[in-house]
C-alpha cells in the first residue's frame, strides 16, 4: 500500500520548498513509514488521519515545518540532542529523524505501547543509532537529572496550550537551547502567546521565532513558535503531575 507516485511527487516538492533534499531513499523511507503506520493503526489507534494525502501533509510535511525557523534547521543538521515531548505515533521525531539521521533523539510518552511502536519503526526503517525510547510523564522527566537541561531542542506538537506545554518542554532545555511548539491556527497561537508570557519568563524562556503559514492542499493553517532558553529553569518547576494542564502559569 506504499504513497501513490503522485502523492510521493507532491511529498517531494513540499519537503524541498523547506530547502530539505528529498532524495529517493528519503522517498523511500516515508513511503514504508506510511504502510507500517497504517497497517498498525487497524489494531491500535494511532492517527485517526489515514488518506495517503492528508497523511504525506499533515503528518510527515507538517512535522518538518519546524525548519522554517533557520536556527533550528542548523541545530538538527549539527547532530544535536533532540526531545520529542509527548510523542504520540512518533511526530514530528521519526519525519525529523529520516531527514536528519545525525539527531539523537528521545521519544518521550506516557503510553508504553506507543513507544513500543515507536521502537519498532526505528528498527524496521534503519534509523534506530542515535534514538531513545523514554515513557515518562513530562513532570517527572523534568526533575530526572539525566534529562532535565540536557537537549539542546525539545519539540512538542502536542495540543496542550503554550503556557502548560512550557512547563512540560523547557525544564529539559539546556540555557541556549531552543523550545519549538508547533502549533494550529494564528489567532488562536497569537493568544495563546500573550497568556504565556509570564510562564516563559518564570521558566527562562524568550519567544525568539514565530511564523504562520498554511498547509498545502488548504489542509490546515499552522504556526511554529520558537523560544531560547536563556536562564536555567526555578527547581521547582515543572510542578506535580496535572498541575501545568489543570493551573496553566499566568
Amino acid at each position: 500500500m506504499a504513497l501513490s507516485a503522485p502523492v510521493l511527487a507532491e511529498l517531494k516538492t513540499n519537503i524541498e520548498s523547506l530547502g530539505l533534499p528529498a532524495d529517493e531513499d528519503v522517498l523511500q523511507k516515508f513511503s514504508q513509514l506510511f504502510d507500517l503506520l497504517i497497517a498498525k493503526n487497524e489494531v491500535m489507534n494511532l492517527t485517526a488521519i489515514t488518506d495517503e494525502k492528508e497523511v504525506a501533509i499533515k503528518h510527515f510535511y507538517d512535522s518538518l515545518t519546524l525548519v522554517k525557523d533557520r536556527k533550528v534547521m542548523e541545530l538538527l543538521q549539527s547532530g544535536c540532542r533532540v526531545c520529542d515531548l509527548g510523542t504520540g505515533a512518533g511526530f514530528p521525531g521519526i519525519p525529523i529523524k529520516i531527514m536528519f539521521p545525525k539527531a539523537e533523539i528521545t521519544f518521550v510518552d506516557s503510553v508504553q505501547k506507543k513507544l513500543t511502536y515507536i521502537d519498532e519503526i526505528l528498527t524496521a526503517l534503519g534509523i534506530h543509532e542515535g534514538c531513545t525510547i523514554c515513557h515518562s510523564r513530562a513532570e517527572d522527566l523534568g526533575h530526572d537529572p539525566a534529562s532535565r537541561e540536557t537537549f539542546a531542542l525539545v519539540t512538542s506538537r502536542a495540543v496542550a496550550n503554550l503556557s502548560t506545554l512550557s512547563e512540560y518542554c523547557l525544564p529539559l532545555v539546556k540555557v541556549g537551547g531552543y523550545f519549538t511548539a508547533m502549533k494550529g491556527d494564528k489567532v488562536q497561537t497569537e493568544s495563546e502567546i500573550t497568556s504565556a508570557q509570564k510562564a516563559l519568563s518564570l521558566l527562562g524562556g524568550k519567544l525568539v521565532f514565530q511564523q504562520s503559514f498554511d498547509l498545502p492542499e488548504e489542509m490546515g493553517e499552522r504556526t511554529i513558535v520558537t523560544v531560547r532558553k536563556i536562564k536555567s529553569t526555578p527547581k521547582k518547576f515543572p510542578r506535580k503531575a496535572g498541575l501545568p494542564s489543570k493551573e496553566p502559569l499566568k
